[in-house]
């Protein structure tokens, strides 16, 4: 089943993640299976695209004018070793949902907690919304 994912960041006119495509392997029942299929999925693919290296690595002219847009020029070179944890990053990301800093809507429906009963079609559109920490002090 194909889905469609948008990753929104509260105070940011531009999504952060536009409208992706998403094929699922198995329909979730509940809102708690979504957020561990899709990051264990996102580990995997981290951990791939970690041991792709190319021999002689250059940009293009429109890769350049790409990323110059998102704000970083960059090879996408890692020079961290450590390898992803499947299962600390799925405890990470729920514990993240716990404490409110991101909420996730199934067709402009809000999901309020980890065990509710979703019920996903070809074609939905899940949105997670991520809050911004401010930054400051009080006097």
């Amino acid at each position: 089943m194909n889905i469609h994912i948008t990753v929104k960041s509260v105070g940011k006119r531009k999504p952060m993640l536009t409208h992706v495509e998403y094929k699922l392997n198995t329909n979730p029942r509940t809102l708690k299976d979504l957020i561990s299929i899709l990051v264990i999925s996102n580990v995997q693919a981290y951990q791939e695209r970690a041991k792709e290296s190319l021999f002689i690595q250059f940009l293009t002219a429109n890769e350049i004018t790409d990323q110059a847009a998102e704000g970083k020029v960059g090879f996408g070179a890692r020079y961290d070793e450590r390898h992803a944890d499947p299962e600390r990053a799925v405890e990470a990301a729920l514990l993240a949902f716990e404490d409110g800093l991101y909420r996730v809507f199934i067709e402009d429906v809000e999901v309020e907690k980890l065990a509710d009963e979703i019920q996903l079609q070809a074609g939905d559109t899940v949105t997670f919304l991520k809050f911004t920490m401010l930054a400051g002090r009080l006097w």
